[in-house]
């Protein structure tokens, strides 16, 4: 069955907790629920739409004038094992972090670094999530769903997902044109650790033995110090990306600022940390009307109360121009502005 509501509050299903509206919102359980109402509802024919998972990388400006799809598609399941790997197979709608956790307790490794990422596993691959270390194109086999242009379902190998940084073909050539569905992980039951970003290492070993679980409990117990929890105060984790940059920037970037984070990209760049930057800029903690830059981690824009989209955006542009200014590095938003 598909649930199909019109003019409904997406409030509690953007993690700013902005009070915005959308014309009509799709949830289905099954996917060919999906399919069901594509073929059947009038409405479907309307080309503007937004496929969500929880919104936690969402900003709206304002109402949204279309359909809004989120699908609700639950399940795990294991589907193929050798001696050294299993796939499992999740469906969209499973809470990211679920997923996480079910596979750290079953001993399976790839994911751990990714611990307490809010959204759901049909997000995963479309922004190609990452954190610590690791992205999840690293283990990704299959991404399964339905293509919107001609209503038939399709399976993206790894390859055909086009995974760059914190992007996908789902993000790009396809956005709004393919709804996962569900999507199939190659993990490992003798990992290899990644723990060389930051302090992740030295966290790991002061729990004991390293292992899945430790790393998870490393992982979240840096998240939750650094990040705020958006049931408490509105925000989408990281609003910005790292940007790339070349060497030649890069290098003199190092030669003024010693103590700059930079870190090996692909094609001899070199990725900046954007919340240093911002940071450095002066706007960490700092408030402009009802919103904020988190006051522990720059990366981090807030809703303080009552902010509207429009003013959490025109905070971030306030800080792409003086990054740019200071800097000469332009920052790219990694939370997707949304309006009709």
């Amino acid at each position: 069955m598909y649930d199909l509501k019109h003019n409904y509050s997406l409030k509690n299903h953007n993690t700013f907790g902005l009070n915005v509206f959308t014309k009509f919102y799709l949830t289905a359980g099954m996917a060919d629920d999906v399919l069901d109402f594509f073929n059947k509802e009038e409405i479907a024919k309307n080309d503007k739409r937004l496929i969500i998972g929880s919104g936690s990388n969402l900003l709206f400006i304002s109402d949204f004038d279309g359909l809004v799809i989120q699908p609700e598609i639950k399940g795990i399941q294991l589907i193929n094992e050798d001696i050294d790997f299993v796939e499992v197979e999740a469906g969209a709608g499973v809470e990211w972090d679920h997923f996480v956790a079910y596979c750290v307790e079953k001993g399976w490794g790839g994911v751990e670094n990714l611990s307490l990422i809010p959204g759901t596993v049909g997000a995963a691959p479309v922004q190609n999530i990452g954190a610590y270390g690791v992205e999840v194109q690293s283990v990704i086999a299959e991404v399964k769903g339905l293509n919107l242009q001609n209503l038939e379902f399709k399976t993206f190998s790894w390859q055909e997902c086009h995974f760059s940084y914190r992007t996908s073909i789902f993000k790009e050539q396809f956005k709004a044109d393919f709804i996962v569905t569900s999507v199939v992980f190659r993990l490992s039951k003798n990992p290899v650790f990644t723990l060389h970003y930051g302090s992740l290492e030295a966290d790991v070993e002061n729990l004991g033995i390293v292992n899945l679980l430790n790393i998870r409990k490393a992982v979240m117990a840096i998240r939750k110090l650094k990040l705020p929890d958006p049931t408490e105060i509105g925000n989408a984790g990281s609003f910005f990306k790292n940007p790339i940059v070349s060497e030649g920037t890069a290098a003199k970037l190092k030669k003024e600022y010693s103590e700059i984070p930079l870190y090996p990209f692909e094609d001899g760049n070199v990725k900046v940390a954007a919340g240093w930057l911002i940071e450095k800029a002066g706007w960490k903690g700092k408030s402009v009307g009802h919103c904020a830059v988190h006051d522990r981690q720059a990366l981090v824009l807030v809703n303080k109360g009552g902010a509207t989209g429009r003013e959490i955006f025109e905070l971030s542009q306030m800080i792409v121009n003086d990054v740019l200014n200071r800097f000469n590095v332009r920052l790219e938003r990694e939370v997707q502005i949304i309006e009709s």
